[in-house]
């Protein structure tokens, strides 16, 4: 009986058709198995949508282990070009050492020990504002490294620090807002700090005229600090930021040609920062471990001075400090080499000491402030990087009381830890 659903024509059989008939197991039909007149054609499957879900990590994966290579590798050849570059002052200051009092050289090694340890213990009190249980081992290497990178690269040593810093934090489970949040009041804070000193030393030397520079400076820095803890601890003062900043959008957007960012995307990140709370002794005490990160740095030049065997000059000792410092921040040569030295030794000079002394004093900090750090850091570095994921210990930040403030946590009962996996 003829199928009523057919068209009419000609009928032709399906050996001269060459079709296979569709059966349950025949799957569906591809371009080569239809016919001019069969219709819409259905295209063969491609991968599945899990597949292709599971793919995207491994790809991004893979793009974020050969971006820390290729970190890795640049900064290395880069500790190598300064090494080498410069192994004639390298020298020199190894030739320096024959000359100097060792006691007081080895206190100016533990005085620059203790610069870092205050430098990493700041980042380590920011880190722990939301609960994060950050380990002072970790924190401590990847300031290390950070700082031996930010030595090695001219111009964009210290931005490169910063994204190194920045994704060693994340993958030991701290979120964007927390790390950009801690990385950033440590800058501030340490920049801020450095003006105060400098403003000290500049009243204890009698300089009115470097007094109100001092000052300005210090203005300077303090101000985006202001800002933003404004910003983060009172809702009006976001609301404030938050409108200042979506003005600033469109004109971004024409400047950089680049797409603009949705007001209320900033509104959430604020508000995300704004979660992360300390109190008022807390950024006390990061500002005063920042303050015993510069002096204590500071400390180690005064010792290398003593070991040459000249009195150490009090009254400009901090002002000539500051200009090493201030010319070392620019960034035109890998951790501000040779304009470091040049203009540290004449600023000693100015206050008081003689050229040889003066020069052997800066041989000797920099051998410390400079290369010690440049060779511990690169060490930590090429650890820090080559580590696996899963030997990785995250910052876990155990359950909150209820009424805990500042990221103050309790730990879970015995039954609840009896039900918990070991993190390692």
């Amino acid at each position: 009986m003829p199928d009523p659903h057919r068209p009419a024509g000609p009928e032709v059989s399906e050996h001269e058709t060459g079709a296979t008939p569709a059966g349950p197991d025949s799957g569906p039909v591809t371009p080569a198995s239809a016919g001019p007149d069969s219709g819409p054609v259905t295209p063969a499957p491609g991968p599945s949508a899990p597949a292709r879900a599971q793919a995207a990590p491994a790809r991004a994966t893979r793009r974020r282990r050969w971006l820390r290579i290729a970190v890795a590798i640049l900064a290395a050849a880069a500790m190598v070009w300064v090494v080498v570059a410069n192994r004639h002052t390298l020298g020199e200051s190894v030739g320096a050492l024959g000359n100097l009092d060792f006691r007081w050289f080895a206190l100016a090694i533990v005085c620059e020990a203790v610069s870092l340890t205050a430098f990493g213990l700041s980042r380590r009190r920011l880190l722990r504002a939301d609960g994060h249980q950050a380990g002072f081992a970790s924190v401590m290497a990847i300031t290390y490294a950070g700082n031996a990178l930010s030595m090695s690269v001219p111009f964009a040593g210290a931005q490169l620090a910063a994204v190194f810093s920045y994704q060693q934090f994340r993958r030991r489970g701290l979120d964007p807002a927390l790390t950009g949040w801690a990385l950033g009041i440590s800058a501030i804070a340490s920049s801020s700090a450095l003006a105060l000193i400098l403003i000290a030393g500049a009243l204890a030397g009698g300089a009115p005229l470097v007094t109100v520079a001092g000052f300005t400076g210090a203005a300077v820095f303090a101000l985006p600090a202001l800002t933003v803890l404004l910003a983060l601890r009172y809702p009006r003062a976001r609301e404030v930021a938050n409108k200042a900043l979506a003005r600033m959008v469109p004109l971004a957007r024409r400047v950089l040609r680049k797409p603009g960012i949705d007001p209320a995307v900033l509104d959430e990140f604020l508000t995300r920062l704004a979660s992360i709370r300390l109190r008022w002794p807390q950024y006390v005490e990061v500002f005063g471990l920042a303050a015993v990160n510069w002096l204590a740095d500071c400390a180690c030049l005064a010792c290398a001075i003593h070991a040459t065997g000249e009195p150490v000059p009090w009254r400009g000792l901090v002002l000539a400090y500051g200009a090493g410092a201030a010319v070392g921040s620019t960034g035109v040569t890998p951790g501000g080499f040779g304009l470091v030295e040049v203009t540290l030794t004449a600023a000693l000079v100015a206050v008081g000491l003689t050229t040889a002394r003066a020069l052997t004093a800066v041989l000797a900090y920099r051998l410390i402030n400079f290369w010690l750090i440049l060779l511990g850091g690169g060490i930590a570095m090429i650890i820090l990087t080559r580590a696996r994921e899963q030997r990785i210990r995250r910052y876990t930040r155990p359950e909150q009381e209820p009424g805990a403030p500042d990221g103050r946590a309790a730990g879970p009962g015995p039954e609840e830890r009896a039900g918990q996996p070991h993190v390692p």
